[in-house]
């Protein structure tokens, strides 16, 4: 061979070894790029979470806060009711009713016989003996109508309504209907 041609190839062999610088950076762009994406999906999905979480702690402080409220209500409400049920104050706002203590009690056994002595119950300073027990109110008669069975039965209401007693509805009667034959 001669010089020049064997310059020729040892020229073609480095040549063969040269690379193009283009190539090799259009290669590596994609996954530079996959990297840059995943980095910054990755940080915007840890602010997106931290926040989240950040939000719940704040709806958890308040729920705690208002469970305090509602415990220290309930507390107070409970306090007040003890003071109301005691046995002291039970038997003042009875006073204020007009309700008195009550008297012996006699108590009824199966078989009808009655163990010990009924005494109405009395206010304090009245003497027993000179007790005796009012008559009851009179109570109107119903008015005659024309037609009693069309009517149904009478009804008997009190003259007048009781105080802090709600007025009972008169009960449903029944209607009479033919009698069948079972046919």
């Amino acid at each position: 061979m001669t010089a020049a041609a064997r310059g020729r190839d040892s020229r073609s062999a480095r040549l063969s070894r040269l690379r193009v610088p283009g190539t090799a950076g259009a290669k590596r762009t994609p996954f530079v790029l996959l990297v840059v994406v995943l980095l910054g999906s990755g940080l915007i999905s840890l602010l997106l979470l931290n926040s989240s979480l950040n939000q719940g702690s704040f709806e958890l402080s308040r729920l705690q806060r208002k469970t305090t409220e509602l415990t220290d209500e309930q507390q107070a409400l409970q306090q007040e009711v003890d003071r109301l049920a005691a046995p002291d104050a039970l038997a003042n706002r009875a006073r204020q009713l007009g309700m008195v203590p009550g008297g012996t009690p006699a108590f009824l056994s199966p078989d009808g016989t009655v163990r010990g002595s009924p005494a109405p119950a009395l206010p304090e300073g009245v003497d027993p003996a000179a007790y005796t027990v009012p008559e009851p109110a009179p109570v109107p008669a119903p008015e005659p109508s024309a037609a009693p069975e069309a009517a149904g039965p009478a009804v008997i209401r009190p003259a007048a309504p009781l105080p802090g007693v709600a007025p009972v509805p008169p009960a449903p009667t029944a209607k009479k209907s033919a009698p069948t034959t079972g046919r």
